[in-house]
């Protein structure tokens, strides 16, 4: 277990990542309030949304592969490793194809999957500890603005 904190993530990381979360919550907020007033603005907000969860999730596969092509990989590692790397990705893909509660259903699943592996790679010593004190919040924020627009779905 690590005593690092979102104050020991270097600068960039930091303010970048919950940057990107951002449009998660922007968008999500703007679905709520629009949703009964202005239902074509509050889709459009849930698509990019959806959208911009497609391309984050794909993102967080392909931060595995970076891992193996800047640091290697033992042989009996690098399967395992870059098939990972592409799962979030095919998820993604699948969930840009689904019906607006199985797709966010799938990104909420994907991001919680990712940061499981993530957590599972630092104790494998191939991410820093920082990157897991940054992923954290971040996960828990994506989570929970998928979770809000999926809650205006199904109410």
């Amino acid at each position: 277990m690590s005593n690092v904190t979102l104050a020991d993530v270097p600068l960039p990381a930091r303010v970048l990542g919950l940057g990107g979360v951002i449009p998660f919550v922007g968008c999500a907020a703007v679905f709520w309030m629009l949703f009964d007033s202005a239902p074509f603005w509050a889709w459009k907000a849930f698509e990019a949304q959806l959208f911009y969860g497609v391309a984050i999730l794909s993102f967080l596969g392909a931060v595995h592969w970076g891992g193996v092509l800047v640091e290697g990989a033992r042989a009996e590692q690098i399967w395992f490793r870059l098939g990972w790397s592409v799962t979030p990705a095919l998820l993604a893909w699948l969930a840009a194809l689904m019906n607006p509660v199985p797709a966010v259903l799938t990104l909420i699943v994907g991001v919680a999957a990712a940061y499981f592996m993530d957590l599972r790679a630092r104790d494998q010593g191939w991410f820093p500890d920082w990157y897991l004190a940054l992923r954290k919040p971040l996960t828990l924020a994506v989570i929970v603005s998928l979770a809000a627009s999926f809650v205006r779905l199904v109410v």
